[in-house]
């Protein structure tokens, strides 16, 4: 059933031309009376509305993640799809609850609903909530506080937030498209691995041991949610051991360091707290070993990446980083005889065993690690979306963009045929590429927290009945133990 867009004025009606829209009238009388009328199905509720937090100004966006009324709260399940929706349009956007009102709040009434949480104000919504049906609401911001509707800004406030109610039109039709019953389908190994997991931990412990601050040198994890998680809590990230204070506590991330940068940790006088993943550390022995003994080492991964910089960083003069086949049918030796060969640990299993071919086609005495330098995380989660990829219209991948395993997932869903998407939180979903998209595939990076999912889920009920498949492939069983430092 297609969506109606409700309208309390016409002049907002004027504003989303192009729309199906349906004008209801102004206040809870006529909003229930226009909710009694319309068909049962989706709707919006798209107006202007009151301000109630000082950080909302005319002009700004609210989207309801609940609305409240005299017969309670609804929850707005989509609404992180919507407002990232509106936040790509170049709109000032807000989440949060919106209450309903019988009449025109004043001031001291604005700052006691302000008081409960709320973001916003109308007169409308809460008379139209429909807790069984896709809904959402949308109000562009006219009076806030300090200026209430009969204010002398009152013209100029009222048309900014016209002019952003006109702008939102493109996402509220987004929103209208994406509606629809769907399946998700689970792939399964997602999210931590042992050695995020392992790596968190001891940021989390080291924060207990000592106190804030604790530094990290770089991101723990590549991932935002965890990074700003552990800022709250004390830890301060730095790009280089040069920032952190002498005497202080650091923290290496996951991904491991050079030597260089753990003689500069030594020559500032710092207690180094060492997180990296037990499986890159067994990359940085076999690199030592190999070019002991007078090997070309060649590291089949991406130069850019912090984990291949401080694997590099262990030989800097006999290690050549292989980033591709065509890097693989140029690269060159010292002594062609004297070879070997590792892996960044978050590759696509695939591309990496084909760049190692051409190596051992080329240099047929190469030497070869004695297990699969991949981890085994990175590996069980490609494996897992590949059994499902095919099953789908679309993919969607929860991890940061700068995560190397997560974007390999996405990798991996494309050459299966499925296209993919890297999201950072449901927020970043395009609205439009769910239209159509009727079975969804679900996973996650080993670096991405496991409510990202649930999150994803969530908000995809927003737009209509979900049914939810999963697809376990294999159990991760696989601990570390942790660093005696933090014991």
């Amino acid at each position: 059933m297609t969506p109606i867009v409700c309208t309390p004025l016409r002049i907002e009606q004027a504003a989303l031309r192009g729309l199906r829209t349906v004008h209801i009238g102004l206040g809870p009388r006529r909003a229930a009376a226009a909710a009694a009328r319309l068909p049962s199905g989706p709707r919006i509720v798209a107006g202007v509305g009151g301000g109630l937090a000082p950080e909302v100004r005319p002009g700004d966006v609210v989207v309801a993640t609940e609305v409240r009324g005299p017969s309670g709260a609804v929850p707005v399940p989509s609404a992180p799809l919507l407002a990232g929706a509106l936040r790509r349009l170049g709109l000032t956007v807000h989440l949060g609850p919106v209450v309903g009102s019988s009449q025109v709040v004043r001031e001291r009434e604005r700052a006691s609903l302000a008081a409960s949480g709320a973001l916003a104000v109308d007169m409308e919504s809460a008379w139209l909530a429909a807790s069984r049906e896709p809904f959402a609401v949308v109000r562009a911001i006219v009076d806030t506080v300090g200026a209430p509707l009969l204010h002398p800004s009152t013209v100029a406030n009222g048309l900014a937030g016209l002019r952003s109610l006109h702008r939102a039109a493109p996402a509220l039709t987004a929103w209208a498209d994406a509606v629809g019953p769907r399946t998700v389908v689970l792939a399964s190994p997602r999210s931590f691995c042992a050695g995020v997991e392992r790596a968190i931990e001891i940021v989390e412990r080291a924060l207990e041991k000592h106190g804030a601050p604790v530094y990290v040198r770089r991101q723990i994890v590549h991932n935002t949610h965890v990074v700003h998680q552990l800022q709250g809590r004390g830890a301060v990230f730095v790009d280089e051991v040069e920032e952190v204070p002498e005497g202080s506590t650091l923290v290496f991330a996951a991904h491991g360091v050079s030597p260089a940068v753990r003689r500069a940790a030594v020559d500032r006088g710092l207690s180094v707290v060492d997180a990296t993943c037990p499986l890159v550390t067994k990359v940085h022995n076999e690199v030592r070993r190999y070019t002991g003994r007078g090997e070309t080492v060649f590291l089949i991964g991406h130069a850019e990446h912090e984990e291949v910089e401080g694997t590099v960083g262990e030989a800097p003069d006999n290690v050549v980083v292989v980033g591709d086949v065509a890097a693989a049918r140029t690269v060159t030796a010292r002594d062609p005889s004297r070879t070997a060969y590792t892996m960044q640990t978050t590759l696509a299993l695939d591309e990496a065993e084909e760049i190692a071919s051409v190596l051992r086609e080329r240099f047929p005495g190469l030497s070869a690690p004695r297990k699969d330098d991949i981890c085994y995380a990175t590996t069980n989660r490609q494996q897992a979306l590949r059994a499902i990829a095919r099953e789908v219209d679309l993919v969607l991948v929860a991890g940061s963009g700068n995560s190397s395993n997560s974007r390999r997932l996405v990798e991996v869903s494309e050459r299966a045929g499925t296209p993919a998407v890297l999201v950072d939180g449901c927020a970043d979903i395009d609205l439009r590429r769910l239209a159509g998209a009727g079975r969804i595939g679900l996973t996650a990076g080993a670096s991405a927290p496991p409510h990202l999912v649930t999150e994803t889920v969530e908000a995809l009920r927003g737009l209509g009945p979900v049914s939810v498949a999963e697809n376990p492939l294999t159990e991760e069983e696989m601990t570390f133990t942790l660093p005696r430092e933090v014991l």
